[in-house]
């Protein structure tokens, strides 16, 4: 490296022009008396004594004043960049942090550039869930989100989690932080849908390197949430193996989130209960027609847990069995199914 280069990079360090030609006078003399210095840097041994106290608190020289004549002395270089180091290392958690500040989330589209704030976003709309959390994540970063998965598996919401990174046979310590969990070895995108409006996805490279130069998208948009979900149950969901089933709630029980009420009636159909369903909404073809439904439940079309078999990814149905006839019920948008809930409640038959 030459001199103007050295020089262009100790003063983007903040040395002024004289603070490097007395550093480097220094540099290779290893060790000089304070006039020598003066006279070789073309400045006042005032001035050497001034610009050697603040190298000296910066840690490139050490100045040792209590012999006649005063000398100035040269840290070895690699002192100096090990230090320099340790204290930009030290920093980079700080500045990431201030960088990552949480912005409001009443933002409909975020471009995020840090995975501190990818993960400060995942746990924020964990602990804003009323209904249901779709979220696939690295195993590795798990534990940066448990507490709030756990909490919102309490309150009743529907947590459906893929881990990512990690062997289905391995102990993963998935109990309570999911109502059903997968595990896949292979990466994938870390996605969180909330309540089917807010989401987010973040590139794998992201969540693996802190400094991957990827970018990840925060939106609140209930018309770009379903695309999301569908790629979440399209892509990756049945490519993972299920790891883990929380057990069925106890009834009667009323669920505004359609998946819920469909999977806890797949649970106790299971064990040999039998149900029925009290459905309120409004047929999907009909202008007119019951805006409440109330029969047995007699089969559940689903992929949410083993064995699925449901008919496309997003199928999540119920086939109710009225005085009036039979009707499958689908949730917020449906479309195929006879009937669209917009309330479900289920409890055990008399």
């Amino acid at each position: 490296m030459d001199d103007s280069t050295l020089s262009r990079l100790l003063r983007e360090f903040g040395f002024s022009d004289k603070e490097i030609d007395i550093y480097l006078t220094v540099l290779d003399h290893g060790e000089a008396k304070a006039s020598v210095v003066a006279d070789d840097a073309g400045v006042s041994k005032r001035y050497v004594y001034s610009v050697s106290e603040e190298l000296e608190e910066r840690g490139f020289v050490s100045v040792n004043d209590h012999s006649v004549p005063t000398t100035v002395r040269a840290v070895p270089p690699q002192e100096v960049v090990d230090s320099l180091t340790e204290d930009v290392e030290r920093m980079g958690p700080a500045l990431e942090a201030r960088y990552s500040r949480a912005t409001p989330q009443t933002d409909q589209f975020e471009v995020i550039k840090s995975r501190v704030t990818v993960l400060k976003r995942a746990t924020a709309l964990i602990e804003a869930a009323d209904e249901e959390v779709a979220l696939s994540i690295p195993h590795a970063h798990l534990s940066e989100v448990a507490d709030e998965l756990r909490d919102a598996v309490s309150r009743g919401v529907l947590v459906l989690l893929v881990v990512t990174g990690a062997d289905p046979g391995d102990d993963l310590g998935l109990e309570g932080v999911a109502t059903v969990a997968r595990a896949w070895q292979e990466p994938m995108p870390t996605m969180i849908t909330v309540d089917r409006t807010r989401s987010l996805v973040a590139p794998p490279e992201m969540i693996a390197r802190s400094n991957s130069g990827e970018r990840a998208i925060a939106f609140t948009q209930r018309q770009l949430a379903p695309v999301l979900i569908g790629s979440f149950f399209g892509n990756y969901w049945p490519m993972a193996e299920e790891v883990y089933v929380a057990e069925a709630h106890d009834f009667p029980e009323t669920y505004d989130d359609f998946r819920q009420a469909v999977l806890q009636a797949t649970l106790k159909l299971r064990a040999g209960a039998e149900l029925t369903a009290t459905v309120r909404g409004r047929p999907v073809d009909a202008d007119d027609g019951p805006d409440e439904i109330t029969g047995r439940v007699v089969a559940v079309r689903q992929g949410l847990v083993e064995p699925a078999n449901n008919s496309f990814p997003v199928e999540a149905a119920l086939v109710v069995e009225t005085g009036a006839g039979r009707y499958s019920v689908g949730g917020d948008g449906a479309f195929v199914e006879d009937y669209e809930a917009q309330s479900v409640v289920l409890d055990l038959a008399e």
